[in-house]
């Protein structure tokens, strides 16, 4: 039986919530369709599908197999058909990992591993005798080819989103102020791929036929009504911020009137800036314990840091040598000045460092600064002007660009920078710094990081430092990956360049 009626008003079905979907009769939530997703979810298999042929087609034509082609292709139909089922298996293209988060990329990364583990053991079981060479090239460019679509995709599926498609319905409960919050964070934060389409107060307050959040109107749903209220408008998620009035029963309660909905419930965790992975839950007699790794900035994963930072460092210089050497004879054209502006940076547990980059301002430009200081367009401890006259035409090229940064490649090979890490800061900010700040300095600054595919001189001071406390305390090696792939789209959209 429908629960929509026929003039597109929901029904009132009885639960154990209550007798009538909405707080105000008449007033409804459309029901949520997920067109999109089949879609999306058809073109990721297909490109799949073509990045996993063209890696075993490579993988046997730049070798001499000797008349065993047809054996080959063979083989690299059934490597195809494993590797396409364990991105099935290890749900790669599953709804909540789409368009956010690295857990996409891992599963794709974890599925790679696992088929050619799996076709590793069937050719020993079977004694089949596949070249090692084929395998060890098919692996690696399968994998590189996988990981750029799926992030060409996340990319229109984000565009999307920015305009309002592509999104996941979602009612979020709470009280007024939990609720509230989560339902901003949802509007500003599209990449997310949830869109508020209700809010439910647990507290009573409200009574408006909408509720505002971020300069928009989400309709009022009675928190009694919730289930049905979910059920018949198809929502596909039910966010729960902060508590519920009756405790962890609510939750199980309201997840037992959720079930065979296809609706998600999702419970928004307090663990301020703590990362997905740090966090563990680990059921002992039924009592559910959520275990928090600590940050930990030394080991393996460090040492697995520093040497990505020397291999792809080495290869950038020697890649964009030709870029570093017309730069520098460019700046050093226009006003016969040094080619560098090195400058006294703050690293890792405080300690002084040189930092490099191509000058892109007149050789006095330090002593100029404090004539511009009533200038300052940028906010707490940052210096930040859009039309800085001390900039030269060369520097205002170079800087659109980030080419000014290219120096810094060096500092990443002497060790006294990362590719990726906060911002490094000049010692008169560190002065200033106070309490929890100082975490920045916990481990190496970077060229890029958060911050800068994240607005760079378009964010606050505020959420400069937000950014870099939440790297400091959660990096991986899989985010900094994503992170150098932003950059490049950032640098090329010139976000917040100046």
């Amino acid at each position: 039986m429908s629960d929509a009626l026929p003039d597109g008003r929901l029904s009132s079905r009885t639960s154990a919530f209550g007798a009538s979907a909405f707080a105000t009769p008449g007033l409804t939530i459309p029901v949520q369709r997920l067109g999109w997703r089949r879609g999306y979810g058809l073109a990721l298999l297909g490109t799949d599908a073509s990045a996993i042929a063209v890696s075993l087609l490579f993988s046997q034509a730049i070798r001499d197999y000797d008349g065993q082609q047809l054996q080959y292709l063979v083989w690299g139909l059934a490597i195809g058909i494993v590797w396409l089922g364990m991105l099935a298996a290890i749900r790669s293209r599953e709804l909540r990992v789409l368009g956010a988060g690295t857990s996409e990329y891992q599963r794709v990364a974890k599925a790679t591993g696992a088929a050619f583990g799996a076709f590793a053991v069937i050719m020993v079981l079977l004694k089949l005798d596949v070249a090692r060479g084929y395998l060890l090239i098919a692996l690696p460019v399968g994998l590189v080819l996988l990981l750029a679509e799926r992030l060409l995709w996340r990319s229109w599926l984000i565009a999307r989103r920015r305009e309002g498609l592509c999104l996941i319905g979602a009612v979020v409960v709470g009280n007024h102020q939990d609720a509230t919050r989560v339902t901003n964070d949802l509007i500003k934060h599209h990449h997310a791929g949830y869109k508020p389409v209700g809010v439910a107060y647990t507290d009573g307050t409200g009574g408006a036929r909408f509720a505002a959040a971020d300069g928009q109107n989400v309709p009022l749903v009675e928190y009694s009504m919730l289930s049905d209220t979910v059920r018949a408008s198809r929502t596909r998620a039910v966010i729960v911020a902060g508590e519920l009035p009756g405790g962890k029963e609510a939750i199980q309660d309201l997840g037992w009137q959720l079930e065979n909905s296809k609706t998600e419930l999702i419970l928004t965790s307090r663990l301020t800036d703590v990362a997905g992975p740090r966090i563990h839950m680990r059921p002992v007699d039924g009592l559910p314990m959520l275990h928090v790794d600590l940050p930990q900035y030394a080991g393996l994963n460090h040492t697995i840091k520093r040497a990505i930072d020397v291999v792809l460092a080495g290869i950038a210089v020697l890649v964009l040598s030709p870029v570093l050497a017309a730069v520098a004879l460019a700046v050093h054209l226009e006003d016969r000045g040094p080619v560098l502006f090195r400058q006294q940076r703050v690293g890792v547990a405080g300690s002084a460092f040189t930092m490099f980059k191509f000058r892109s301002m007149v050789v006095d430009a330090e002593a100029r600064l404090a004539q511009l200081a009533k200038q300052n367009q940028g906010s707490g401890l940052l210096f930040k002007m859009k039309d800085d006259p001390r900039i030269t035409r060369v520097g205002a090229f170079i800087r659109r660009y980030s080419l000014d940064e290219l120096p810094q490649l060096f500092n990443v090979l002497n060790g006294s920078m990362s590719l990726i890490g906060p911002r490094p800061p000049l010692p008169r900010e560190v002065a200033a710094y106070e309490g929890r700040v100082n975490r920045r300095l916990l481990i190496k600054p970077g060229i890029t990081g958060l911050w800068q595919v994240s607005g760079r001189s378009n964010l606050s001071w505020e959420e400069s430092v937000k950014l870099d406390l939440y790297y400091v305390e959660n990096w991986s090696v899989t985010t900094d990956f994503m992170i150098l792939a932003k950059t490049v789209k950032a640098v090329v959209g010139r976000d917040g360049a100046y």
